[in-house]
């Protein structure tokens, strides 16, 4: 069987002292417990430096960190590369431009699209190395007979139409 706590209106064992949910006598409702004294007495909360305190708020939210953190590097990046370019664009040289044609050598790039020549390949030839070279006519061979022209079609039969 169970009843009803007078002071939370949950259903409890009637043999119940105390409520589990609120901590009160069930059948009277009066207090005789104090739950959040007992618990801040049995687990006592950590004293904590500023610097912990900004440590336990960046593990609770860990994704609003690393999105903070990406918009920051983000942000580095793109000052860094402003100023790459701000310098490039107004920094002189010091010294004389070097002319390309000691740089590169235009003239000979005519020789890039050749292909390269075969190497030289060494195999074995079984005694007979023009049979890899040259074809060999076969004593009796004869020629294969010439390509016969294709017959003509029949010619086309048109319909007659009956009465």
């Amino acid at each position: 069987m169970s009843i009803a706590c007078a002071a939370c209106r949950h259903d409890i064992d009637d043999a119940a002292k105390v409520c589990p949910f609120c901590g009160a006598d069930p059948r009277s409702g009066e207090k005789i417990i104090d739950t959040q004294a007992m618990l801040s007495e049995v687990f006592k909360p950590k004293q904590t430096t500023r610097g912990g305190s900004l440590l336990d708020f960046a593990r609770q939210r860990q994704g609003a960190v690393v999105a903070g953190a990406v918009f920051v590097g983000f942000l580095i990046l793109a000052g860094l590369y402003q100023f790459a370019v701000h310098r490039n664009d107004t920094a002189i040289a010091n010294g004389s431009g070097v002319p390309m044609t000691e740089v590169t050598d235009v003239s000979d790039q005519g020789d890039e699209n050749k292909p390269l020549p075969m190497p030289p390949m060494q195999f074995q030839y079984d005694g007979r190395p023009q049979a890899m070279r040259t074809y060999i006519v076969e004593p009796g061979a004869a020629p294969p007979p010439p390509a016969q022209p294709a017959p003509p079609p029949p010619p086309a039969t048109t319909p007659t139409a009956k009465h």
